[in-house]
């Protein structure tokens, strides 16, 4: 029920109403859990504070404080999901004045994030060595991952209808919500709608694996529930059995990334590929791996100077 919110009341409970208000049907779930995690938070550092009491300095104290356990972007997030609900305060008079103008954001310095994949052996050793059956099962799941690079959900999502085998493709353009169990789900992002290109190999497997099957349900959901521990345990498995890194899904996509940046593709194939919503984000994330390319053309730029002489 909608409540009058008056100046005195607690932002914290504004806060509560503005996101049923304004964000719930209108974002992702996922998104959705963020702003209501936001919401906690004010709860937790500020369970006193009335509307009225916001000025700029009680805002940057909370910023402040948030940013005393987590890193800086996600302070910066964290500041975006309250800004919106605050600006609306101050259109509606329940604030007198903007108080997150020339907020600093501070947070701790990042931890280093080491990228785990396999090279091109380690993959080609995983690779020859699942067992493929006559039948869809998690080993199918882990192949086209490893082939296609796509997100858990997204190859969760895959009905055979998303199999373009004419034109040697597979189209991404849905997600399977495999945390609550609610079907299908839209993409990231707009980028991460795609077609993505597939071997001769894998086209001849998979239209004999899907051609029975309903063509709007996804093939590797059974009316079990899904977890990510799950596949990644079997992959696991498979990897102390082979003597090589363990990885879980998501790095077989960088694994899928990382081959196709030293194969010499460029970073906006790669990014298409992956689905990321920029460059920026490829870069970002297989920045290392673009550094150790760059340092190998430097080498190529000299030898080739030498010739030169």
């Amino acid at each position: 029920m909608l409540n009058q919110i008056k100046e005195t009341d607690l932002f914290s409970e504004y806060y509560l109403q503005w996101i049923r208000i304004y964000k719930e049907g209108a974002i992702r779930k996922v998104t959705l859990n963020k702003y209501f995690m936001t919401h906690t938070w004010i709860k937790r550092l500020m369970p006193d504070i009335r509307l009225c009491d916001i000025t700029r300095i009680i805002y940057q104290q909370l910023i402040n404080d948030y940013a005393l356990t987590h890193e800086k972007q996600t302070t910066m997030d964290f500041h975006h999901q309250l800004k919106g609900a605050i600006l609306d305060a101050v259109d509606e008079g329940l604030i007198v004045s903007e108080p997150t103008t020339k907020v600093i954001i501070k947070g701790n310095t990042p931890r280093e994030k080491k990228i785990k994949y396999l090279n091109q052996f380690e993959l080609h050793t995983l690779l020859v060595n699942l067992d493929l059956k006559q039948e869809i099962d998690w080993d199918w799941f882990i192949l086209l991952v490893a082939k296609t690079g796509m997100r858990f959900s997204e190859a969760l999502a895959l009905t055979p209808k998303d199999f373009d085998f004419a034109h040697q493709s597979l189209s991404i353009s849905k997600t399977w919500d495999y945390k609550d169990n609610s079907g299908f789900l839209p993409t990231k992002n707009r980028s991460s709608v795609r077609k993505i290109q597939i071997d001769w190999q894998t086209v001849i497997q998979f239209s004999e694996l899907v051609r029975n099957l309903p063509e709007d349900e996804p093939i590797f959901v059974t009316k079990e529930i899904v977890y990510n521990s799950t596949v990644n345990d079997i992959l696991a498995r498979h990897c102390k059995a082979l003597n090589i890194p363990t990885i879980t899904i998501h790095g077989l996509r960088h694994t899928h990334a990382s081959l196709l940046l030293f194969a010499g593709v460029s970073i906006a194939s790669v990014a298409r590929r992956l689905g990321h919503s920029s460059m920026t984000t490829t870069q970002k994330t297989y920045l290392h791996i673009i550094q150790e390319l760059e340092n190998q053309d430097v080498d190529l730029v000299m030898r080739s100077l030498s010739n030169l002489s």
